[in-house]
């Protein structure tokens, strides 16, 4: 080899040397920085004229099969974890029945606050002529029914969050739907021309990392470097453009109140008539939530209201009223009859004490006894015995015989409301320890995916800095023989002059 093709393979193999050298503090630098999806840079080698190697390209290290799994893995563990921080805030209306491990929360529950009226029942039964007995009564019935009005309200709650989450989730949606537009363009471009496109890889699998929290995506991508992207049911979110993903958020929420659908391009995706309803996702979640399993606790709820005014009913004891029933202790704005067992949406909610009962609002303590809240003709005991415990000793069977319910509910139509309530607490608190373990369960297996995915295509500090030692010695190594054929050229114009 002449002293010309030794200076150009030197020099050249010092130019790639400072490319390789770039390619490392750069992996090393987005590694440090970066808060998304980054994948290894590494140059393509090409044998240049005299044999030097040039750097004739620069591409990710790239595993499809792994970023996918690590995608469908991200869009099941935000689908677990939106639907158990949910239940776990209705869980909250149950947890000190199905809790033993915090001995002083006060009874909300109610299965809990059902048990103390029937402790208060009891105590008044064996001394139907004390005030204070009564009294307790009254304050059990009214710590009753706020307890269910309570419930009500917390499920009203999560499901307006709910809805205003998914609201959320669908402007994310479309803000980086069209996020992805603009880095997919520069992608098609770079291809086209042969630019550099690694750092535009890294923004658009970012992209896709954030989508698929939202909703469950599926990917295809063309030989021009264009992806499409598909919710995990079909629906197309995004070919050459976005697709409209809209929802019409509701801004209150009643029991009877029916969450609006998610609808991609026009297609529902969500909802009981979804077409092409999507798998997973916080979507997904946040939508079981709010259309089924708060729905669901709901109608236990406003079951156990009725269950509650049909167990203190009261029976008409005149020629006039007889067979009729009316509700007693318990009942709601707008009674006329006792609801048996229809479901009435938002009973729970509505329930309240008689104020007949209730001498702060000018009622009388006797009636819980004696029987007469819907007046004289409902009166049981009419000479006025302070020792009468025929009613009282009725509304204690009541809570404990057997009796029919709405169905629909998840819990069985045959039950007493002692045992109902009971059960209510019970499936409420299974819903919250399967959406948890599951919400535990696929964050392991998406920080398992994304872990294996980063040790495949990921940044490996250590690496890159051994190879930046390869490349400091590589560069020496050049420096000298760039100097060594430099002292030969001198030598030979001394030599020639």
């Amino acid at each position: 080899m002449g002293l010309s093709n030794a200076w150009n393979v030197a020099t050249t193999s010092l130019a790639t040397n400072a490319g390789l050298t770039s390619i490392v503090s750069r992996n090393i630098s987005n590694a440090q920085n970066s808060t998304g999806y980054v994948s290894a840079k590494v140059a393509n080698l090409v044998s240049g004229s005299g044999g030097a190697a040039i750097i004739q390209s620069i591409s990710d290290l790239t595993n499809a099969s792994l970023f996918n799994s690590m995608l469908t893995s991200q869009s099941a563990n935000a689908a677990a974890q939106a639907l158990s921080n949910g239940v776990t805030q209705l869980q909250q209306t149950v947890s000190d029945a199905t809790s033993t491990s915090d001995s002083t929360t006060a009874a909300q529950s109610p299965s809990s606050l059902l048990q103390t009226l029937s402790s208060a029942l009891q105590t008044y039964s064996a001394a139907p002529g004390n005030a204070s007995a009564a009294a307790a009564v009254l304050s059990a019935a009214q710590g009753m029914a706020s307890g269910l009005n309570s419930a009500s309200a917390t499920v009203s709650s999560v499901r307006e969050t709910a809805d205003q989450d998914m609201a959320t989730s669908v402007a994310t949606i479309n803000s980086l739907l069209s996020q992805f537009q603009q880095v997919n363009t520069t992608i098609i471009n770079g291809t086209a021309t042969g630019a550099d496109i690694s750092d535009a890889l890294d923004r658009r699998g970012t992209i896709l990392q954030s989508l698929s929290q939202q909703i469950g995506i599926t990917t295809t991508t063309s030989a021009n470097g264009s992806m499409s992207i598909y919710t995990d049911s079909g629906a197309t979110l995004f070919d050459t453009l976005p697709r409209n993903v809209t929802m019409t958020p509701t801004p209150t929420y009643t029991p009877s109140t029916v969450g609006a659908a998610v609808y991609v391009d026009g297609v529902p995706v969500t909802g009981a008539n979804a077409t092409m309803p999507i798998q997973s996702g916080a979507l997904v979640g946040l939508a079981n939530l709010r259309d089924n399993v708060a729905t669901q606790y709901q109608s236990q709820l406003d079951s156990i209201a009725g269950g509650l005014v049909n167990a203190f009913a009261e029976t008409g004891q005149t020629t006039a009223t007889a067979g009729t029933t009316l509700p007693g202790l318990f009942t709601y704005s707008g009674a006329t009859a006792v609801p048996g067992s229809t479901l009435i949406p938002g009973l729970a909610g509505a329930i309240t004490v008689s104020s007949a009962v209730n001498p702060a609002l000018g009622g009388s303590l006797n009636l819980i006894r004696d029987g007469g809240v819907n007046g004289s003709a409902y009166l049981q005991n009419s000479t006025g015995a302070a020792g009468y415990t025929t009613l009282i000793a009725n509304d204690l069977s009541s809570l404990n015989a057997t009796g029919s319910f709405p169905s629909g509910t998840g819990l069985s139509n045959s039950s007493s409301l002692t045992g109902y309530t009971a059960a209510s607490a019970s499936w409420l608190d299974a819903e919250y320890q399967t959406a948890s373990n599951d919400a535990t369960y696929q964050s392991t297996l998406s920080t398992q995916a994304s872990q294996t995915l980063s040790n495949a295509t990921g940044v490996n500090i250590d690496s890159q800095m051994s190879q930046m030692l390869d490349l400091e010695n590589s560069y020496q190594a050049s420096a000298k023989l760039i100097s060594t054929i430099n002292t030969m050229f001198d030598s030979l114009l001394q030599a020639v002059a």
